[in-house]
């Protein structure tokens, strides 16, 4: 017969294993569609984006956590359902980034940074359908503005 003891060292054994598999698959992230956006600006010019596509609240709720690099010219694009004020954090989030507020229509509203790490929240001032997170300072690197337009087709 099996002692208490091992019974309870078993359990704490399956327990320990589980929760840190758990904590291993919340930083393991299936590939995302990926797509290119191209960003006419105000003044005529035109940049492109790479933008994995978070459309589901479990993918938006994920974002961009546990990723340690970000290329230039890369982001991912949160999709809502419907214009909304959006609030966003760097919980888990290890790299620096820029955030544009994109309404229904494509059009940038507002361009914000980020730290990573901070639980502070970073809240669009309109209600927006779109947010586009790239690395800190690309959109102005890229000399993308408030005012420019996302081409956004997600046919």
């Amino acid at each position: 017969m099996i002692s208490r003891r091992v019974l309870v060292c078993v359990a704490a054994f399956f327990v320990c294993t589980g929760a840190a598999s758990c904590k291993a698959s919340e930083k393991e992230q299936p590939p995302l569609e990926k797509r290119e956006f191209i960003i006419e600006q105000a003044g005529g010019g035109k940049t492109r984006i790479f933008a994995e596509l978070a459309r589901t609240e479990a993918e938006r709720q994920r974002g961009l956590m546990y990723r340690e690099f970000l290329a230039d010219g890369e982001g991912m694009l949160f999709i809502f359902e419907r214009d909304q004020k959006l609030s966003f954090w760097m919980k888990n989030t290890l790299i620096p980034l820029s955030i544009a507020f994109i309404d229904k229509d494509g059009r940038i509203l507002q361009i914000r940074d980020m730290q990573p790490q901070d639980l502070t929240p970073v809240r669009s001032d309109h209600a927006v359908r779109y947010a586009l997170e790239a690395p800190q300072g690309w959109f102005t690197w890229a000399g993308v503005a408030v005012g420019d337009i996302v081409r956004i087709d997600l046919r």
